[in-house]
């Protein structure tokens, strides 16, 4: 640390950290300060310090270089996703804190590799699942808490596109990504979902995975891509059953034929109550609907807007701001993180069942 401050390295510097992470950071200046960023592309790098970092930032374009320095504290893992469990073991064994962006890994292997890693440490570890962090999100989450659904025992995870699939990037190289929108959002869904039911124990696992819609990009949200490059799946489903018998449907696409667009959401089934959050394509607002029973009648609860005050917007409460705010406060008091590495472990394991459902055409044990 210098001053107080937490010293931040970044490795990658692409879309991720350009969108989520560094205009995050940078609002965090009290607690930290991105003094070394490292890219392949060192245009990339350099162009990230000028704009984000301290005045004597370095740059690299070799990850291992930049964790030889000892001054750095903590390190943001943003790259592709086949290179998240190496960058991440080296910088544990670097003796760094890690956030790695999701998913943890691309297979189940290296993220054990991670947890193992980190435990060896002591360091702080952590998962970029900032969908955590929205207020609807973050109100589910408590009246699971507290019981108001009862037993949870049966749950959806919404992750679909109607035509949104991403055209920049490595979005559609596997040998880089290691698959497409079941591992790139569909993520994003199940970890709010088990989330929600604190239920980390799957027993089984069947999936479908589609190859459907790599030449069909009229309409797409982001223009035309390559359909030769695309060499990812373009939906996948899961049915993931827990070993307590509850049950999870997963579905994830980029282009999906269906006019109901839902993103980074779940629905929830309980013996007292139900709940759904609304979000992706097809709402304009991010929406939470409790459903229950009162007085003889079925009731539905959502959340009551609470207007803003002219000139007084208060703090930010974008999502990846209180994410990476909770997370180098987790460094500062020693606290857990909200999004802990055990539980990504499980994502990927779900995740990399379903791929595996598929080849195989047989359910997955765990």
């Amino acid at each position: 640390m210098k001053n107080g401050k937490l010293l931040i390295g970044i490795i990658g510097c692409g879309g991720i950290a350009n969108n989520k992470h560094l205009p995050s950071l940078a609002k965090l200046g009290e607690l930290c300060e991105m003094t070394a960023f490292c890219d392949i592309k060192v245009e990339r790098a350099e162009e990230a310090a000028k704009k984000y970092g301290a005045a004597d930032a370095k740059i690299y374009s070799d990850y291992k270089e930049l964790l030889n320095d000892d001054s750095i504290d903590v390190v943001h893992v943003l790259t592709p996703n086949v290179f998240h469990g190496p960058i991440t073991v080296d910088s544990f064994n670097a003796g760094k804190h890690v956030m790695c962006e999701k998913p943890m890994a691309h297979t189940a292997a290296d993220a054990k590799k991670m947890l193992d890693a980190a435990k060896k440490s002591g360091k702080k570890f952590t998962i970029g699942y900032q969908n955590r962090f929205r207020n609807e999100v973050q109100t589910l989450h408590k009246a699971c808490e507290t019981g108001a659904l009862g037993d949870i025992y049966m749950a959806k995870a919404h992750a679909v596109r109607r035509r949104a699939v991403p055209t920049w990037g490595v979005f559609p190289d596997k040998s880089l990504q290691g698959g497409g929108p079941l591992i790139d959002i569909g993520t994003h869904a199940l970890d709010i979902t088990l989330w929600m039911m604190n239920n980390y124990k799957p027993k089984s696992i069947t999936g479908s995975v589609f190859y459907k819609m790599a030449d069909k990009f009229e309409g797409n949200l982001f223009g035309p891509w390559d359909p030769k490059t695309f060499e990812v799946e373009d939906s996948a489903f899961g049915f993931i059953k827990m070993e307590n018998g509850a049950t999870i449907f997963l579905e994830a696409a980029w282009a999906l034929n269906v006019l109901d667009s839902k993103e980074a959401a779940t629905t929830l089934m309980g013996t007292e109550a139900g709940a759904e959050i609304r979000s992706g394509m097809s709402y304009a607002q991010n929406e939470l609907i409790i459903n229950n029973s009162k007085y003889g009648n079925l009731f539905e609860e959502k959340i009551s807007g609470g207007g803003h005050i002219a000139y007084f917007e208060g703090a930010s409460n974008e999502p990846g701001y209180l994410e990476a705010r909770q997370w180098l406060l987790s460094i500062i008091n020693d606290t857990e993180p909200l999004v802990k590495p055990e539980q990504a472990f499980v994502v990927t394991q779900i995740l990399e069942c379903i791929y595996k459902s598929h080849e195989t055409g047989k359910m997955i044990e765990l």
